[in-house]
């Protein structure tokens, strides 16, 4: 919800991993909390979900959680635990829409290491990007492909987007020019910064 998601599909597709039933009696918990308020959607089906005043006051602590885990607690992802979901559930969010020309832009995410949704569509239009992994039927802009790992590299920080088009562990086909500038246009995990820490400092008293 801090990043903008409120409907329940939304919430569902960065949580993939939880069953819906866990999602929502989670977050009936919040609301009981008074964490988040449940809305109604105007002329649609189905309810929103908005963070309190005290939900929002919560903001910094998970900020240093997100910083704690990308430095203590990353590790070395074993190939069970990559998610693409949540990958390019992720990505959609953090495209840089303003980088792009103006119009309607697709494109099209090819994983060669999965078999289970490797082909994913970003439909990207001035104030919205659609996130499908069904073909939508439209003339693609340009194709990105790369194992799925190699695209989690990239994203926690661990891989230089350039290095990995350089030596082709990203390789990408269409529009040349997007290709050219895909370092402006293709957001970046906001933690990708943060560099793991020393592993033998777990296992030493910290100073007071």
């Amino acid at each position: 919800m801090f990043l903008g998601s409120h409907r329940y599909s939304e919430l569902q597709r960065g949580l993939s991993r939880i069953s819906p039933s866990l999602l929502t009696k989670r977050l009936k918990q919040l609301e009981d909390a008074g964490i988040v308020v449940r809305k109604t959607q105007q002329g649609r089906k189905g309810h929103q979900y908005f963070l309190t005043p005290a939900g929002k006051e919560l903001k910094p602590l998970i900020e240093n959680l997100a910083v704690w885990g990308m430095r203590w607690a990353r590790g070395q992802l074993r190939d069970e635990e990559l998610d693409v979901e949540f990958l390019m559930w992720d990505i959609q969010r953090r495209l840089q829409i303003d980088e792009l020309p103006d119009g309607e832009t697709i494109f099209c995410f090819i994983f060669n290491d999965i078999e289970r949704y490797n082909n994913w569509w970003l439909i990207v239009r001035a104030d919205s990007v659609d996130l499908c992994t069904d073909n939508p039927g439209m003339d693609v802009d340009l194709y990105i492909r790369s194992s799925l790992r190699t695209m989690v590299e990239v994203w926690e920080g661990d891989l230089a987007l350039q290095a990995a088009l350089d030596d082709e562990r990203i390789d990408t086909q269409g529009n040349k020019q997007l290709s050219k500038t895909m370092l402006s246009w293709f957001g970046i995990n906001p933690y990708a910064d943060v560099r793991p820490g020393d592993p033998a400092l777990t296992r030493v008293a910290a100073d007071d």
